[in-house]
């Protein structure tokens, strides 16, 4: 059975370290916690397990939400990457 992307999470706790179960995450909170705190290599788990043009769907509605908890220079890196490499 393939990654699921609860387990980029369970295997590196620090990401979400004051969730107490991360295996009830749903996929945008876990890219969440991925972009903000994860380091390359988690960000290309992620799109490993959900594609890049679905991981740009995501991050995208995402910031459509009134409230965002991504880092001011988080989401300004990955929208101009997702604009570049996922449309």
């Amino acid at each position: 059975m393939g990654m699921k992307l609860q387990d980029i999470i369970a295997k590196k706790p620090y990401l979400a370290w004051y969730v107490k179960d991360p295996k009830k995450l749903s996929d945008e909170s876990v890219l969440e916690h991925v972009l903000n705190y994860g380091n390359w290599e988690d960000v290309q788990q992620y799109i490993q397990v959900k594609g890049l043009r679905e991981t740009a769907h995501i991050f995208t509605q995402s910031l459509n939400h009134t409230r965002s908890n991504y880092l001011p220079e988080v989401k300004h890196y990955f929208r101009k990457y997702f604009t570049r490499h996922a449309y």
